[in-house]
């Protein structure tokens, strides 16, 4: 049998932006794109760091460029081969086709069901899905460029609009809070103007941001692993600009000026039990019902009496990004490169 390998599949912004800009994206809305993918920039600075990691277990680390993913794994070993999907995408980004390939070649994989990638890609498919297992997700309409597509539910609180297929805060700015339906119509128009995507409109829901985490470092884990913190980054909600100066390019620059602020994490826990243990019931609910684990994360919004809403759900969190960072030293005690090991070793090496 070859040596047990763990296989790190990422697409790379560079590559998504060629293909935005040969589909006739304006090189700015081009870069503002790519950048769900800063994470694949990110994770390339750990290589040397999990490729240490995996070897004092055993393991090797093979990071691998996904247009260069079906060559390695077609001839990889099913027996030897766990293979770790970085980045999703069924739209503006391709990554959900790594898990595909890996199904395709019979290898195991890290992480959810392929048809998962698509369906958490999609907010108003994912959204409706969500609802129909009775979990407490805001009620939705849907536009395209101006016209209503789903008419959104009456509100008195105003709308929250957003794209439908675009993640890391992209396509949000300042004003996505707006009064009414003709403004979330306007703000349908700018979307679809900049990015080519629907948008989802929902009735603005108040709270404070919570992102929970969960890597199942032991396969046996289940959700008491969750990770559940306040994400206070000092505003209402955040920005694409927000999101963008802490990843990539764009927060490695901010790293050297030394104007680089990661927003507070805060436990839910400490504050408010109850809608820890709401979280935690909603998560084990999609675990169970939908199939979602091993690694994934869930955005909520939770208001000061404690009501939870559940805003989205993710099968690839950004594993270099502070928060998930945060969560894998707080709930395991390791940095992310032996996290990322360790949670290898313990499959493809089950006496590890």
């Amino acid at each position: 049998m070859s040596k047990p390998q763990l296989v790190l599949v990422y697409e790379p912004e560079d590559a998504c932006r060629e293909i935005l800009a040969r589909q006739g994206f304006a090189a700015e809305r081009a870069l503002e794109i790519s950048s769900y993918l800063a994470q694949s920039t990110d994770i390339a600075l750990e290589f040397s760091g999990i490729e240490d990691a995996c070897a004092r277990r055993g393991l090797r680390f093979v990071p691998v460029p996904l247009d260069a993913a079906a060559g390695t794994l077609a001839g990889a070993d099913p027996a030897a081969t766990l293979v770790w999907t970085l980045t999703d995408g069924i739209a503006y980004f391709r990554g959900g086709a790594a898990p595909a390939l890996a199904r395709l070649a019979g290898l195991a994989t890290i992480g959810s069901d392929d048809s998962l990638f698509a369906l958490c890609q999609d907010k108003f498919r994912s959204g409706a899905v969500l609802g129909a297992l009775g979990l407490p997700v805001p009620p939705a309409g849907l536009a395209r460029d101006g016209e209503w597509l789903v008419a959104p539910p009456a509100t008195a609180s105003g709308y929250f609009v957003k794209p439908n297929r675009l993640g890391a805060k992209i396509g949000i700015w300042p004003n996505s809070r707006c009064a009414d339906a003709e403004a979330a119509l306007a703000l349908s128009r700018r979307i679809f103007a900049c990015y080519r995507d629907d948008a989802v409109v929902q009735p603005y829901v108040s709270g404070r941001n919570v992102r929970a985490s969960f890597l199942a470092v032991d396969p046996a884990t289940k959700v008491e692993a969750l990770g559940v913190f306040f994400v206070d980054a000092g505003g209402d909600f955040q920005t694409m600009a927000d999101s963008m100066a802490l990843y990539g390019d764009t927060g490695a620059k901010a790293r050297a000026a030394e104007t680089y602020r990661e927003p507070e994490l805060v436990p839910v826990a400490a504050i408010q039990p109850r809608a820890d243990r709401r979280i935690r019931s909603i998560a084990g609910r999609l675990m169970a019902a939908l199939g979602v684990r091993d690694v994934f994360s869930m955005d909520f919004r939770v208001e000061e009496d404690g009501t939870v809403h559940l805003l989205e759900f993710e099968v690839c969190p950004g594993l270099p990004c502070f928060d998930f960072r945060a969560y894998c030293r707080a709930q395991w005690g390791l940095a992310l490169p032996d996290a990322m090991a360790e949670t290898a070793a313990r499959r493809l090496l089950p006496a590890a």
